[in-house]
């Protein structure tokens, strides 16, 4: 493929909720990017239902977070609840902790609110250009950039650009990680699912008790917009392309429930499930569903590709700028990869638990109305179905990270989150001001915490972006250091190194630094 029309330091391929988030992180680092995206608007449908605590601390960052919880259900709304129909009280229930209400590991609260409410929010969070209706043909690495073949739907012309870098962001379907011919590991497609849209009156069995999901021996029932609308989930029937669809929603609210149901679309999709077994080679990267796709049960998809281009985009920004070496890009791999198989393995474990529900439901009304409790004793704890050990508790391990030298092994995330300032951690959440925590200390920078700054400040480290963060005493033992210690924190909030107390080497930080972002100088040496 020779020649491009269009010259970009970093092409985003798909203009979904991941795509659309690495937009804004880099066009925050001042990168050139523009975004393609094959449909000709947004997606209409809800898709995504839940955004976690662990993104929402990302766009909190972005400056975000105020804005999409304005959009979003209040608090009381992060709550699963289990009936036989809709229309019958529950038999069991479950707060989705981190959604229902503040935790104390994170400046941040999760919402309920739907992907379609998200992504007009990110779409104008950055100035970048986004072309809907241009999909993706083929592509070519060429050694220092790529060159990617897009075609304009609405005109059909064709036109090349060449990127830096590429970030494929383009769904669990991706035409570039066929085009790279990489492959995928896992149980694959799990079947066909419906989608439909509705307009309903549910006050009267749903407002006194709100949801964000409803499971039901009928389908999943699911409140859209604070303002109104519903969407039921279910396996796709045999008759699908005949089916009344309003008449089909009805009869899944419950017997006798009497409201008519207004149909606004209906979407059929594959649920799947699988991890590409690369994230890419050399300057096409895959992320979101892409990488890996997961299973809805948990909220945990769309999720994870939030997370995986915030631990991208630092480093791209850090390989064009010229204070990161290519090979940093190599740690995107190591660490996001690891995290996406744990991601799958703990979907499916929640969609086992939760038809584990529904069979102890079934034992209970076969066992008649004499013998059977009303409620439903559930198989996980109130802090399990968080997930805060997965979705705040994640460590890597990889070049980009100088463990401790008494590191112990690492350990995967369990549902419980214990707070570490190990280096690969997350860095965990204490209040430096009102209203101003560890993590908004983090941005395009790295983060130096110390209780000892005017010391550390004195250390040279061009050519990175670095800034010096006072530590309180009260925080000092919590975070694992000395008076004189400090905290080396990355931009995507993960300590990338830790000194228990003031080094006797000058150089340490711009060692360390240098180390984590392999930058070398023309010769090839460490900077």
């Amino acid at each position: 493929m020779l020649g491009a029309d269009v010259d970009t330091e970093v092409l985003v391929v798909g203009g979904g909720p991941v795509g659309l988030t690495a937009r804004a992180l880099l066009e925050r680092w001042g990168v050139r990017v523009s975004s393609v995206e094959k449909h000709g608007a947004l997606s209409p449908f809800p898709r995504s239902r839940l955004i976690n605590v662990r993104s929402m601390e990302i766009y909190r960052q972005l400056g975000l977070a105020a804005e999409i919880t304005a959009g979003a259900f209040a608090p009381e709304f992060g709550r699963i609840r289990f009936r036989d129909t809709l229309t019958e009280p529950d038999f069991a229930t479950a707060a989705m902790v981190g959604i229902d209400g503040p935790v104390s590991e994170s400046p941040a609260v999760g919402v309920v609110t739907s992907q379609d409410r998200l992504e007009p929010v990110l779409l104008a969070a950055a100035d970048a250009p986004v072309r809907f209706g241009v999909e993706l043909l083929d592509l070519a690495d060429e050694g220092d950039g790529v060159v990617t073949l897009l075609v304009d739907h609405g005109n059909g012309a064709e036109v090349r650009v060449r990127a830096r870098y590429v970030i494929a962001a383009d769904g669990a379907t991706s035409t570039v990680r066929h085009l790279l011919g990489i492959d995928t590991a896992g149980p694959g497609s799990l079947g066909s699912f419906t989608t439909v849209v509705f307009r309903a009156d549910l006050d009267r069995w749903c407002a006194r008790r709100p949801a964000g999901v409803y499971f039901t021996a009928r389908g999943l029932f699911a409140p859209l917009y604070p303002e109104g609308g519903w969407a039921w989930f279910v396996p796709t029937p045999d008759d699908a392309g005949d089916a009344d669809w309003s008449d089909a929603v009805t009869h899944a609210l419950g017997p006798g429930a009497g409201v008519p149901a207004e149909v606004i679309r209906v979407q059929h999709w594959e649920m799947n499930a699988f991890v590409a077994e690369g994230f890419g080679p050399g300057r096409v990267l895959l992320a979101g569903d892409a990488a890996h796709a997961v299973p809805i049960v948990g909220g945990l998809g769309m999720n994870a590709g939030i997370a995986d281009v915030h631990n991208l985009c630092w480093k791209l920004a850090g390989v064009l700028r010229g204070w990161a070496g290519p090979h940093l890009l190599d740690s995107y791999e190591t660490e996001r990869r690891p995290v996406a198989a744990q991601t799958l393995r703990q979907a499916v474990a929640n969609t086992r638990l939760l038809l584990d529900v529904q069979q102890r439901r079934r034992e209970h009304i076969a066992a008649g109305p004499a013998k059977a409790p009303a409620a439903v004793e559930l198989p996980w704890s109130e802090r399990y179905f968080a997930q805060l050990g997965l979705v705040l508790g994640v460590a890597y391990r990889s070049d980009a990270v100088l463990l401790d030298d008494d590191a112990p092994p690492p350990a995967s995330s369990g549902s419980d989150y214990v707070p570490s300032t190990e280096p690969g951690h997350r860095m965990p959440h204490f209040w430096l001001a009102r209203d101003r925590s560890t993590l908004d200390a983090c941005g395009t920078w790295f983060t130096v915490l110390t209780p000892d700054p005017t010391r550390w400040a004195q250390y040279a480290t061009e050519p990175w972006p670095l800034r010096i963060e006072p530590l309180a005493a009260e925080h000092v033992e919590p975070c694992g250091i000395g008076p004189h210690g400090a905290l080396l924190v990355r931009p995507d909030g993960h300590v990338g190194a830790r000194w228990h107390d003031l080094p006797l080497d000058g150089a340490a930080l711009r060692s360390a630094l240098a180390a984590i972002t392999g930058a070398t100088d023309h010769g090839g040496r460490p900077l």
